[in-house]
């Protein structure tokens, strides 16, 4: 255990440390700034984190993630759970080879497959823009306006589908066969044994897909920070991380950025920790049944 705690303390728990001492501070300039002693660091308080709340860009950019998590969750869990029953009927072929493609995007990175993304959106350069104007149909920007949502949960969607896939087909193989052979000699069809035998078997793992899926969320900021140079609809404080990435590493206010940091984990761990307490309230009350 104590090589696996020192990394836990180094690269974890020290930084952690480190960055909500850095919240409490700020830096004191007396005079024009210039010369020894003239910037110093003091205490804070609570300053940076009343001046985060009342931070107008950093609440419209929760809002933006916000909608786009309303859209990446749900689409992503129920393709997820689509193939996994899919996966795990008698009637699937090359069920292997099917298993490793689906997965296989979760396997690029992150940054590589916005790229890949941003290039197929770009007009210039899209296949799918020059097939529709060889076909006279109209050619709609998915980097401006309301489809950049749509745009930038495809590529959420296409990359973490396939890791709650293989979740859910593991819960699935888990189960007895002996459960399936009783449903069939009751009568039920491949559609009912899906529904009510199948996902309700599954629901542990559908809410641990789904806790992952709310802290990825919460987390946006590759896809982004990857297309904001491909169109101007992408601010540098487009998500709550790259507003605390720019405060910190653009404006150069670290201090700033950590508050931010510190209430962005806090909400974090309060909606995870909330949702697993529902989930777990619901399960007893199952149980209890």
């Amino acid at each position: 255990m104590i090589p696996a705690t020192v990394l836990f303390l180094l690269f974890f728990a020290l930084p952690i440390g480190y960055a909500v001492w850095l919240s409490f501070r700020k830096v004191r300039v007396s005079g024009l700034g210039l010369g020894a002693g003239a910037r110093k660091e003091v205490w804070a308080g609570l300053e940076n984190y009343t001046d985060a709340l009342s931070d107008g860009e950093l609440l419209d950019g929760a809002l933006r993630v916000l909608g786009y998590g309303c859209i990446v969750v749900p689409v992503m869990l129920g393709l997820a759970l689509v193939f996994a029953l899919m996966l795990d009927s008698e009637r699937v072929r090359l069920a292997p080879f099917t298993r490793l493609a689906i997965f296989l995007p979760y396997a690029v990175p992150g940054v590589i497959a916005a790229l890949l993304w941003g290039f197929l959106y770009l007009p210039d350069v899209s296949p799918f823009h020059f097939v529709l104007d060889r076909f006279g149909l109209p050619q709609p920007d998915l980097l401006d306006g309301g489809p950049l949502f749509l745009a930038l949960s495809n590529i959420a969607v296409w990359g973490g589908t396939g890791f709650n896939m293989i979740v859910i087909y593991t819960a699935l193989r888990a189960i007895p066969v002996e459960v399936y052979e009783a449903a069939k000699l009751d009568g039920a069809t491949p559609l009912q044994i899906a529904l009510r035998i199948k996902i309700p078997m599954v629901a542990p793992s559908l809410v641990l897909t789904f806790f992952f899926s709310i802290i990825a969320t919460l987390q946006v900021f590759n896809e982004p920070t990857t297309l904001k140079p491909l169109t101007n609809s992408v601010s540098t404080t487009w998500s709550p991380l790259m507003k605390v990435y720019q405060d910190a590493f653009g404006n150069g206010d670290i201090h700033s950025a950590a508050a931010q940091a510190a209430l962005i984990a806090l909400a974090t761990l309060v909606l995870s920790f909330g949702f697993l307490r529902a989930a777990n309230r619901r399960n007893k009350q199952e149980a209890a049944r």
